[in-house]
């Protein structure tokens, strides 16, 4: 069975892909302790040249080599939405796999998100404003 097969058939325990203020993003269906590995980050792996042709926005690098295409929609952890001051945060283990995993304890009904990284803030954020929770409330006290 292939990787996206199984992610159709088993369900993630801690999350359920749903409606935002800021799109479709990953919402917490039980309490997460912190540290919990929540969900893999799963695609086709392609080379740096590979990468770099097919470009777009759900590309994650594993390491200077390899980048996972995660643009399939059965990879639900691309639903993470960015924020400024995430809840969790993504890593590569020993295995070259990327997981988010919490950072704090996440409350049910609460948004998943982590931060993107300074690269892809500038490429795809920055021009268009910040829509999280941190920069919004800051832009109600600007005006």
């Amino acid at each position: 069975m292939n990787q996206s097969a199984k992610m159709r058939k088993n369900k993630n325990p801690f999350v359920k892909v749903s409606r935002t203020s800021t799109g479709l993003g990953l919402i917490a269906i039980c309490v997460i302790p912190s540290g919990t590995k929540i969900i893999q980050y799963v695609g086709r792996i392609m080379d740096d040249e590979e990468a770099d042709e097919k470009g777009g926005m759900y590309q994650f690098a594993i390491n200077e080599h390899k980048t996972i295409d995660g643009s399939d929609r059965s990879n639900i952890a691309r639903y993470a939405n960015h924020a400024c001051r995430p809840n969790a945060q993504a890593f590569v283990d020993d295995d070259d796999e990327i997981w988010i995993h919490a950072i704090k304890k996440i409350q049910p009904g609460e948004q998943i998100t982590i931060h993107y990284g300074k690269h892809y803030f500038d490429t795809f954020i920055k021009q268009k404003g910040c829509r999280c929770a941190t920069c919004q409330k800051k832009s109600l006290k600007k005006k």
